[in-house]
């Protein structure tokens, strides 16, 4: 029984629990010297948690999650592009999004 809850809450540290939305899906992370031409759209600040009761969630997990809402919220925007402006802190990540269809 213990073996089972133990493997229970490790699965829950490794699961994410974002799902991209269909405009999210259209919206790529860029680099900042790839979005020169693109119209900036504005910031967005994602945030997720990154622990579950005592324990740390993977910082792999929690950045996947990170991209995922903030492609979601770009698509929102008006953006199809972000671009990372801050380091993970906390569950935490700023990230500027960019319109760049209309710049090709």
């Amino acid at each position: 029984m213990r073996r089972s809850i133990v493997l229970a809450g490790l699965l829950a540290l490794a699961c994410s629990w974002v799902k991209l939305t269909p405009g999210g899906e259209a919206v790529r992370v860029a680099k900042e010297d790839e979005v020169g031409g693109c119209e900036t759209k504005g910031r967005t600040h994602a945030q997720t948690t990154d622990r579950v009761t005592l324990f740390a969630r993977s910082p792999t997990t929690i950045e996947q999650e990170l991209v995922s809402l903030a492609r979601n919220e770009a698509a929102l925007m008006g953006g199809d592009a972000i671009v990372p402006a801050s380091g993970v802190e906390s569950g935490r990540q700023t990230f500027d999004v960019y319109l760049c269809a209309k710049a090709k």
